[in-house]
């Protein structure tokens, strides 16, 4: 898959002047959506009629949750044609801009653009906007762009903040020509494409690596050159357990010495440690439990037995150090990389589910870990099939930097070009 960059085109800057949306460019105005669109609401049809409204219905039906900020191409419900006839419900053309007004601050705000006619209910406003003054896309992204501002209207009439279809006809935004407001659009789309391109290959590139996983760490598939039997091992004769030392959070900052927490092996690791988030200093490092090179660290403790006892492989040769709650384990004659990624595999995690200890808060200690067992191959191909498996993830890495630095171009981007700070010209 070829993926490009956003198309590149000439940049001018403009003089300012002040305005309620902030500094904006002088040819630019300042309105609402009020004074540039049209908008409305619709309904739930009665759930208690699902075979008149609901069953094989064909029209597409937009709920909040349908919401992602961009184009619309589907819908979560249908209605029927009797649900169009008989409620309030009225289709809005493709190109109109939907607006989340209810479900708190995480809801508010959140938009989608459609690409077909589609209903909606009465949690979503449309917005339709005059053809001759209002570009859909330059407004989908403005609304993203400002989400921020519904926080300072949004009502707590209700449990959760909420907006209402006042408030949205009431938004104020800066409003350069047509023209101009369709080549920002376009540019933030191409961008926009970009990121949804990597998004795409990227997701793909995970689904090869857990079927790689599927098959080379159960014996499903066999590397060239290999065939001895693979043998089933627990882990107490993998290697020795050790305990990681108690770090508190402000210790965690206290120096350069990198060290690693429990809490961030479930949101910072992925089988093997890549990068540090904490650091301690000497006179934490005293005390603490330090690593070694092919150390192999399960998180002792978290909030559901599914998630239990997983584990990162520790494979650099430097000075680092393991918090409390992490349950080392030291192997011989076994490749960590390998073991990174086999103790984390769907066997392995249901055993470890399985000895888990409490509610509220699970926990797993070394003698439960050791009781569990694992099939393993000889070291040769233990090495081999850890060497497909991270050559995949520096792939998947190196395209998880693009992703970043692609979002990263799509949020400057649209900070210079939404406040005029740079002009699209032809």
């Amino acid at each position: 898959m070829e993926l490009n960059e956003p198309s590149a085109k000439y940049l001018v800057s403009t003089g300012f002047k002040r305005s309620e949306v902030g500094d904006i460019p002088v040819e630019w105005n300042v309105s609402t959506i009020g004074a540039l669109a049209v908008t409305s609401s619709g309904t739930t049809p009665s759930r208690s009629q699902p075979e008149r409204y609901y069953l094989n219905g064909t029209v597409p039906w937009v709920k909040t949750l349908d919401l992602n900020n961009g184009l619309i191409h589907e819908t979560d419900e249908k209605v029927t044609e009797a649900a169009l006839k008989e409620t309030s419900l009225q289709p809005y053309p493709a190109g109109s801009v939907l607006v989340a007004m209810y479900g708190g601050y995480n809801q508010i705000g959140r938009t989608g653009l459609l690409t077909q006619s589609a209903a909606v209910n009465q949690a979503i406003t449309a917005v339709r906007p005059k053809q001759d003054q209002l570009d859909s896309g330059y407004l989908l992204r403005m609304l993203n762009f400002r989400v921020d501002y519904w926080k300072a209207v949004a009502s707590s009439s209700r449990k959760d903040p909420n907006i209402t279809s006042k408030d949205v006809r009431a938004f104020p935004l800066a409003a350069p020509a047509l023209d101009e407001q369709r080549a920002i659009a376009i540019a933030l789309a191409d961008a926009d494409a970009l990121i949804e391109s990597l998004e795409q290959l990227l997701a793909k590139k995970r689904q090869i690596k857990q079927g790689a996983m599927q098959e080379l760490l159960t014996g499903q598939r066999r590397l060239p050159g290999f065939q001895s039997e693979w043998c089933s091992v627990s882990l107490g004769e993998i290697g020795t357990f050790l305990k990681g030392s108690g770090i508190t959070r402000e210790q965690a900052q206290s120096g350069a010495i990198p060290c690693v927490r429990y809490g961030e092996i479930y949101t910072t690791h992925t089988d093997h440690v890549r990068s540090f988030e904490s650091g301690i200093s000497p006179a934490v490092a005293a005390t603490a439990t330090p690593l070694r090179q092919g150390d192999i660290l399960f998180a002792g403790s978290g909030e559901t037995k599914e998630d239990i006892g997983k584990c990162v492989a520790f494979l650099d040769d430097f000075e680092a150090y393991a918090g409390g709650d992490i349950v080392i384990l030291r192997p011989r004659g076994f490749d960590s990389r390998y073991l990174g990624y086999a103790l984390n595999a769907a066997e392995v995690n249901r055993q470890k589910a399985s000895k888990g200890q409490g509610d509220a808060v699970v926990h797993i200690n070394a003698a439960a870990l050791a009781q569990i067992s694992v099939r393993t191959p000889e070291i040769a191909e233990q090495t081999a099939i850890a060497t497909i498996l991270s050559d995949m993830d520096t792939e998947i890495t190196a395209l998880e930097a693009r992703l970043t630095k692609a979002r990263q171009l799509k949020q400057g981007m649209a900070q210079a070009l939404l406040t005029g700070r740079i002009r699209l010209v032809n």
